[in-house]
Order: structure tokens, then sequence, then C-alpha cells
């Protein structure tokens, strides 16, 4: 089989846009949950704003990934008030007010909203995640944050607050950095998240995968067709990340190692997974198909698609623009 062919209809039937409807409601209940946290808190917090995937240029329509950051003032819960303060306080409201309507449960560094099927089946799932600025009115100037963390992330234990970041330049850092290379980085991530989607529970966060990627591209011939590339980032990951000396630095604040959100454990199967990802490939192309499989949702959409375009043999045109889709 083509590998290069299948990749290629893996991303198009993940895009985003192929699910407009759902989107919409993902976007109609950010601004909502946006608006009761700007209700509640009023001049104790800064503009809540989307963080995750679809931020940064990165989602996939599979599972859309809509983070919001709540940046507080400093003094919001009192001028002694914690970290921990916060977090609890932004879950008690978030329970109280949606608890009829969602699935609200604490997460590592956030707060999980999973909204019950509505009519059509759809289900709207937004992480919020608080954080506090550094020192009071200092967050329009430097817009760095402090996080809780409410589970064990990695080497991060339970209650620790000394995750410090500036979410804004993560955002600003893969977003350009997928936007100007978009036939390369863009969809090697994109791949990445489809394939971290097919596993349970997966410790690696797809900010990680993001990272990582990017530091293949920078550290790495990464060159060829899209296989090419995405092999390049895959022997690159199985490789490096069990390294003692290997580091992923947050863009946001370069003393956070984000490494450190894996346990040594969980980086040896990550590059375990590469690894016989990788050995199973070479043995048969077809089992890129396990690894990286197409939304059966939109296939035959897309071989509908495929059957108009220019094959070089002049008996294909391409559809009028109004019978395209995403």
């Amino acid at each position: 089989m083509d590998k290069n062919l299948h990749l290629d209809s893996v991303i198009k039937t993940h895009q985003i846009t192929k699910e407009e409807q759902l989107l919409t409601k993902h976007k109609d209940k950010s601004k909502e949950v946006k608006e009761a946290l700007e209700e509640k808190y009023e001049s104790n917090i800064y503009s809540p704003f989307n963080s995750g995937s679809y931020a940064k240029n990165t989602a996939m329509n599979t599972k859309f990934d809509f983070d919001m950051v709540c940046p507080f003032k400093r003094n919001a819960f009192g001028s002694n008030g914690t970290l921990k303060q916060m977090y609890e306080d932004v879950f008690d409201f978030l329970y109280e007010k949606y608890k009829d309507e969602a699935n609200v449960r604490k997460q590592k560094v956030s707060i999980g909203i999973e909204f019950f099927a509505d009519e059509d089946g759809d289900i709207v799932k937004i992480d919020v995640v608080p954080g506090r600025e550094l020192n009071q009115n200092q967050y329009k100037d430097d817009e760095n944050l402090n996080l809780y963390v409410y589970y064990k992330y990695g080497n991060f234990d339970q209650g620790s607050e000394r995750i410090k970041t500036n979410v804004q330049a993560q955002i600003k850092n893969i977003k350009d950095r997928a936007t100007k290379e978009k036939d390369s980085i863009r969809k090697v991530i994109r791949l990445l998240k489809v394939w971290k989607n097919t596993k349970y529970n997966y410790p690696v966060k797809s900010f990680f995968l993001e990272l990582i990627t990017i530091k293949a591209f920078d550290n790495k011939d990464v060159s060829g067709n899209l296989w090419s590339k995405l092999e390049t980032v895959l022997q690159y990951i199985r490789d490096e990340v069990t390294g003692e000396s290997f580091t992923l630095k947050d863009p946001g604040n370069s003393s956070n190692d984000l490494i450190e959100t894996l346990t040594t454990s969980e980086r040896q199967t990550l590059s375990d997974d590469m690894k016989n990802m990788l050995e199973r490939i070479e043995d048969n192309d077809e089992n890129i198909k396990t690894y990286f499989p197409e939304n059966s949702k939109f296939v035959e959409e897309e071989e509908s698609d495929n059957k108009y375009e220019n094959k070089g043999n002049g008996f294909y045109s391409n559809p009028p623009k109004n019978e395209r889709f995403g």
C-alpha cells in the first residue's frame, strides 16, 4: 500500500472543519463558561482564553481540545490565599453551576467539564485551567502564571505549586511553527494526536507531542515525503526520550522541563511504543492503519472528493467550490 496516500487521508478525514456543528457547540459552550467565570470573579480575574489545540492550529475532529486558561489576580483569594484555594474555589463554582448538565471533575492541573450528550448525541468538553499571576497586577505585563497540581503529574507531586509558565507564549510558539510549516510540522503533530487517540488514558499530553515534534524538526534532517518525515520523528522520540540528558523546555518558561511531566517508566513506555510501531510498519505497510486510522465517518466523503481531482490524464476536473466540504 502507499503509506503517504493513507496518511494524507488520515489528515483529511480528521480535519476539524468537517465537524462544523460540533465545533460551533464547543465555541458556544466555551463562551458560556468564560462569561460565567467573569461574572463570578469580576475584578479578580483577567479575561479567560482558549489555550488548546484549536488555538494552536493543531486540532483534529475526533477529540476537540478546548482548554480555557483562567488568569487570576494575585490577591483574588486574599493576600495569603494559596493556589490550592484557587483551584478548589473554581472547582466548587463550576460543580455547583453545571452538576445537573455535566460531569465536573478534578484533573491534573485543570477542571474538566463534560456536558451530557445533547439531542444530536454530541458531547462538549471544556477543560478549565486556573492560574494565578506571580505578583499583584503583574500579569498584564508578563503574562506569567502559577498553576496548581491536583494529581501527581509525572515528577510533579500532588499539591505542587512549582509550575510557573506563560501560556500565551506556549500558544504563540506552537501556532507560529504549525502555521508556517503546515505541510510538515503541523501534519506530523496531527498524526501523532491521531495515534494518541487510539490509546486509552495515555500519560503523554498533546502539548508534549507538539513540543517534541518541533524539537525533532530542529535537531534532525526531517525531509522527504510525509511518511519519511513522520518516520524520522518517531525514530527521534524512540531514541531520545529516555536519555538522561534529554530535555523538553517549555516555551512559556525555560525553567520548566516538560520531560518531568512523565515518570521514568512512562518515558520508557513511550520509547517502546515508538519502537514497536516502527517495527510493525516495517514488517507490513498495512499495519500503519492500526496506528494511524482514518476517521471512518468521513472516508466516503474523501473518496468522493478524490474522484474529482486532476489525475493528470485529462479525464478529471475539480468540482465547483460549493461542492467541497472541509
